[in-house]
This record gives C-alpha cells, structure tokens and sequence, in this order.
C-alpha cells in the first residue's frame, strides 16, 4: 500500500489538509483492515511523513515480491467543482515505454516471471518483458474493476471512473498496479467524507473486500 507523496512534497490541499496527510491515513485504515481479518501479508511504502523518488515505491512492492500494489491519492482541480473518486491503471503508452526500459535494465542480470534474463539477446528480453507487462496489465484492469464493483454504493465515484495513463509509480511490469484518486481534495465534500472516520472506513473495507476478492482469484490459477 503506497501513501502518495510525503515529506518535502505535499501533493494536493492547502493548510493544514495536505495530499499526503490524508493518503496517510487512508493507507494506515485499509493495513488495519486487512490486518484485523488476517491471511494478507500488507507492507506500506511509508509509515510516516517521508519523501520517496516514484521508482522507490514500486521497487518496494518489487523487492517484497508484492502480488499487488496500490498507490492511494487524493484528486485536485483549479477550477470547478469536481467530485468522486477515480482508479487508474498504466496506459498503453506507459506500458511500452516500461517494456524497453525493464528490457534494458534487467538484459543479462535478472528474472522477469522466473525467466532468466541472461544471455537473451536484446530483441528476447523486450518480447518477454513485453509478455509479462500485458499479463500484469490485465490483472489490474481485473483488479480495478474489483475496486469499483466493491465501492459502488459505499464509495463516491465520479462519472466514469476507471481510467488510465503513464502514471511512473504504475510501471511495474511483474506486479499488478493501480492508482486510486480517493477523491478531490479541492472538494469540500469530498475532503469531509475522507477525513471522517465512516468515510476512512468504507474505503478500507471496500478496498480490502477487493484485494481479498481479487487475491482468491489470482491463487485458484
């Protein structure tokens, strides 16, 4: 579980309401959640108030050989008065670029899958890196819907929720990802409800519903 930003890097909000306070204490509520039911090991990316580089966050879920990552934000606008919460997964740009550059980085060194790397010509490493990324893609898009399904009617979402771009923290080419914009910290309603202890709540329980939704799903393969 990644609590977006920390440390010198605020993210959204004003005051004493910052993004990276309220990631805070969402990701603490979902551990907690999963925690208290048992049969989920949880790591978060930080437990305090700590600036990490966006590489080292899905390096963590990497090392620990996560079987998925969740990166938790809170949405912001200037102008207007957008509302709800949004998921996000890697776009398909995102992921070729990440497939060359794992292929770059992990040619002749590292696994991909359980496939060594090692003596594979350039052209083999971005094939399967290329192979693994499209698998690991498909499982957040599984898992995003899973996020979606279990929050409707405890969590607000906006119109069209499910999204995806070239998020960095989502560039994880063996380890399901999504972003999940909790809601828009510019909101007023929407900051309410998060910091609330019901809102903090029903995130975390429809979340972890997901996660152990999804989780029974990936073991029974």
């Amino acid at each position: 579980i990644d609590a977006g930003h920390g440390g010198f890097d605020p993210g959204a909000g004003q005051g004493s309401i910052r993004e990276k306070y309220l990631t805070l204490m969402l990701a603490r509520r979902l551990r907690d959640e999963l925690l208290a039911k048992g049969g989920v090991r949880v790591a978060l990316t930080r437990d305090d108030d700590r600036y990490l580089l966006l590489p080292e966050r899905s390096g963590i879920a990497r090392r620990l050989k996560a079987d998925l990552f969740i990166s938790i934000h809170a949405d912001s606008v200037e102008a207007g008065d957008a509302s709800g919460a949004s998921i996000y997964t890697l776009s398909e740009r995102g992921t070729t670029e990440t497939a060359q550059r794992m292929a770059d980085r992990e040619n002749g060194a590292d696994r991909v899958n359980g496939v060594l790397l090692q003596d594979k010509s350039d052209a083999v490493s971005a094939i399967l890196v290329d192979l693994s990324q499209r698998e690991t893609q498909a499982q957040s898009e599984e898992f995003a819907r899973l996020l979606l399904r279990e929050g409707l009617g405890r969590i607000r979402f906006r119109e069209g929720p499910l999204e995806s771009a070239a998020f960095v923290v989502l560039k994880s080419p063996d380890v399901p990802s999504v972003l999940f914009e909790s809601g828009y910290i510019s909101n007023a309603g929407d900051t309410a409800r998060l910091l609330s202890p019901a809102g903090r709540e029903a995130f975390a329980q429809a979340t972890a519903q997901a996660i152990r939704v999804f989780l029974a799903r990936q073991s029974l393969r």
